[in-house]
């Protein structure tokens, strides 16, 4: 799809597009009404300030819209393809995975949240691990900030320009 039919869909249709991007009900009720987007940067721009906008539920919301690092879901296309590191993973870091999410899960109360494009099974283990030691308030921000750049990859991929 084109920003200029992002721009030109109904109020619904434009939710329905953008919760692909972001689980959080505020986060896409805000972008459809922020619309028309000139460019995309303005786009890019909005969603990001959007996102920090939001509250801590907000973001929670849009956490629980992901399947867990290593357990995609297949319904989830995109989440699929961006965990592709985790298809080469061997079954020692699988199972480690497995038990450091839920590790993550007990300590924070949500799954691990994480950039994974391009990541290896390695890496993301790796960055699940050091991220054990912050403190809930610090690890939310953390997790926050994965989740604009997850959502600017998606945006870019809804909106290809």
């Amino acid at each position: 799809m084109t920003l200029a039919e992002l721009n030109a869909f109904p109020r619904y249709r434009a939710e329905e597009e953008l919760m692909k991007c972001c689980g959080s009900t505020a986060w896409v009720r805000t972008m459809a009404g922020r619309r028309p987007f000139t460019d995309r940067e303005r786009m890019f721009r909005a969603a990001s300030e959007v996102w920090w906008g939001l509250d801590a539920s907000d973001w929670l919301e849009a956490f629980r819209a992901h399947p867990q690092i290593g357990r995609p879901d297949a319904s989830q296309k995109w989440a699929t393809r961006e965990q592709a590191g985790m298809d080469r993973a061997g079954t020692g870091v699988a199972e480690a995975m497995a038990d450091a999410n839920r590790a993550y899960l007990e300590k924070f109360g949500y799954i691990y949240i994480v950039c994974a494009s391009g990541k290896s099974a390695e890496e993301m283990l790796t960055i699940l691990k050091s991220r054990m030691s912050n403190t809930p308030e610090n690890e939310i921000r953390i997790a926050a900030g994965e989740q604009d750049k997850i959502t600017r990859l998606r945006i870019e991929k809804l909106v290809p320009f």
